[in-house]
C-alpha cells in the first residue's frame, strides 16, 4: 500500500468531520434539547444547593440563545474543516510533501476548532466556570474529555510524517525543487 500514513490521516480527518457534521444536523433537528442543555449549565439551576459560585450564572434566555447558535456555528465550521480537510488530503496523498502539508492546515485548523469547543467550551467553561459537573442531569464532561484527547491525538498523527527511504527521500526532492 502506497502513502498508508497519509491515508489514516486523511480517514482520520474525514472521520471527525463526518462526527461534527452529525452533532451539527442534530443540534439543528433537535435544537431544544440542546438549547435546554446551554440553558441549564449557564443558569447553573442544577448544581449543589447553597453553591457560593452562583454569582457567575447567566440567566437571561438571550445570552443561552447567543451561547447557543455559538456552538452550532462553532461546530458546523469544525465539520466543514475536516471533511473538507479529509477529501484534500485524500486527493493529496501522492502529492510532494511541500504540497500535502499545505493541506495539513484543514486539519489543524479543524482539531484546534475541536479542542476549542470541547475542551475549552464544554471543560473548562461549561464544566469548571458554571460548575457543570456539579449537575447530575446536564453535565457533558464525561462526553468532552473523550472526544478533546480524540482530537489532540488526531492531530499528532496529522503533524507524523512518513519515513524516507533514501529513494524516496531523492524523488521528494526532485518534486519540490521542480515546484518552486
Amino acid at each position: 500500500m502506497k502513502h498508508p500514513l497519509r491515508l489514516l490521516q486523511a480517514f482520520t480527518l474525514f472521520s471527525a468531520g463526518l462526527y461534527g457534521l452529525f452533532v451539527f444536523i442534530g443540534n439543528l433537528m433537535d435544537y431544544d434539547s440542546n438549547y435546554q442543555f446551554v440553558k441549564h449549565v449557564l443558569s447553573m439551576d442544577t448544581t449543589f444547593e447553597g453553591n457560593a459560585l452562583m454569582w457567575r450564572s447567566v440567566t437571561e434566555p438571550w445570552a443561552w440563545t447567543v451561547g447557543y447558535i455559538g456552538i452550532i456555528i462553532a461546530e458546523g465550521v469544525f465539520a466543514a474543516l475536516g471533511l473538507i480537510g479529509g477529501i484534500r488530503l485524500f486527493k493529496l496523498r501522492s502529492a510532494s510533501t511541500t504540497r500535502y502539508d499545505r493541506a495539513r492546515g484543514w486539519g489543524y485548523g479543524a482539531y484546534a476548532l475541536g479542542l476549542a469547543i470541547w475542551f475549552i467550551g464544554f471543560i473548562v467553561i461549561g464544566s469548571e466556570w458554571f460548575a457543570m459537573w456539579q449537575s447530575s442531569s446536564w453535565n457533558g464532561k464525561d462526553t468532552a474529555m473523550p472526544l478533546a484527547i480524540l482530537w489532540t491525538g488526531f492531530a499528532v498523527l496529522l503533524a507524523m510524517n512518513s519515513p524516507l527511504t533514501a529513494e524516496s527521500r531523492d524523488s521528494t526532492e526532485e518534486t519540490e525543487e521542480k515546484e518552486e
